[in-house]
């Protein structure tokens, strides 16, 4: 099973545009990362033909808000580029299953901060500045980071079913029920017949 996780970058933000469509934005940088080849890449909107051949094989995109946000926007490349539809790709988005669980909208900075003791190198706000101020590497750099804390709370909520937040001063658990993030092989059997 080949899985990828991955995170988008803009050159606008919603007041932009008018709108609250993620769709309606522009992708600055995509950043990504490929279990089966262990690496992370980013991809700018000209990079977007050798990427799609990444997402042609993934059976599996796992993202943080990636079901409102990140699929929906670079749905629109997909589609644009003439190559079906990323929502038919099996997808977990962390966001959702905390929210599902916790009742709770928690931001992937409280994550990291309360499982890793780390925070985010910036935010979505930074990198539309940056991209205005043409600190492309930045965007590469802040959306690598992304793609990086997302990975390791995948891992860690796989290994330990739970996944811990700051709150104030208090650290919070959430128990997670991760049997159903990754789907089951199929087991083939041989007919005796």
């Amino acid at each position: 099973m080949r899985k990828i996780v991955f995170d988008i970058e803009t050159k606008n933000i919603f007041q932009d545009v008018g709108s609250r469509n993620p769709e309606d934005l522009d992708i600055s940088v995509v950043g990504l990362y490929d279990f089966e080849t262990n690496k992370y890449q980013t991809f700018l909107q000209e990079e977007f033909e050798a990427m799609w051949e990444i997402f042609k094989k993934t059976d599996l995109m796992i993202t943080f808000n990636g079901e409102y946000f990140d699929i929906p926007l670079l749905n629109k490349y997909y589609r644009k580029a003439g190559l079906g539809d990323l929502k038919q790709i099996r997808s977990l988005d962390i966001f959702k299953e905390i929210k599902q669980t916790s009742g709770r909208w928690l931001k992937l900075d409280k994550i990291a901060m309360g499982t890793f003791g780390i925070n985010k190198s910036g935010d979505g706000f930074d990198a539309v500045k940056w991209w205005n101020e043409g600190k492309v590497e930045e965007i590469k750099k802040y959306c690598l980071d992304d793609v990086k804390i997302t990975k390791d709370v995948y891992e860690f909520a796989m290994k330990n079913k739970k996944l811990i937040f700051k709150e104030g001063p208090f650290t919070k658990e959430i128990k997670l029920d991760t049997k159903h993030w990754e789907p089951v092989p199929e087991v083939k059997t041989q007919s005796l017949f």
